[in-house]
């Protein structure tokens, strides 16, 4: 069975470390689209789950790949990293969690990691599902991150 995969294609070469990727990702997390507001009024505000590293003159936004063959999803023991049938992303169950941590410790990529909210499970971009277009890419105002469809 072909599914299509969308996965976020990151061009460094535009990307200039304003972080507004991160902005727009803890504000689609909180569900306001005030980008000032919710750091003045929102008491405990998520991890962003793009990260923007910065390594002498470089910069670029860091996210779940969805890799083809993903290794959380390969040490998770329970079941709870898994792949969505219908889009190919890879998700957390979060109610199967149990906070072993193997996930965040076979990413290749250092993109899992554990969330803020629930402290005992795992928390990594789901690409926005619920919007469409995920937030990260509507924010970036040069386009260094762009939304892609690969067939798998």
């Amino acid at each position: 069975m072909v599914i299509t995969v969308r996965r976020i294609l990151i061009r460094e070469e535009y990307c200039m470390g304003c972080k507004l990727c991160e902005i727009n990702c803890v504000a689609a997390q909180v569900g306001t689209g005030n980008l000032i507001k919710i750091y003045r009024y929102v008491p405990e505000l998520p991890e962003p789950n793009v990260i923007v590293e910065e390594h002498d003159y470089i910069t670029f936004a860091l996210q779940c790949r969805n890799c083809d063959d993903p290794s959380c999803l390969k040490a998770c023991m329970t079941g709870a990293m898994h792949r969505d049938p219908e889009t190919g992303a890879i998700k957390v169950n979060q109610e199967k969690c149990v906070g072993c941590w193997m996930c965040v410790m076979a990413c290749p990529f250092g993109v899992v990691r554990r969330s803020t909210k629930e402290k005992k499970v795992a928390s990594k971009c789901d690409l926005c599902i619920d919007r469409g277009t995920p937030a990260c890419v509507e924010g970036c105002p040069n386009e260094a991150l762009v939304l892609v469809e690969v067939r798998g």
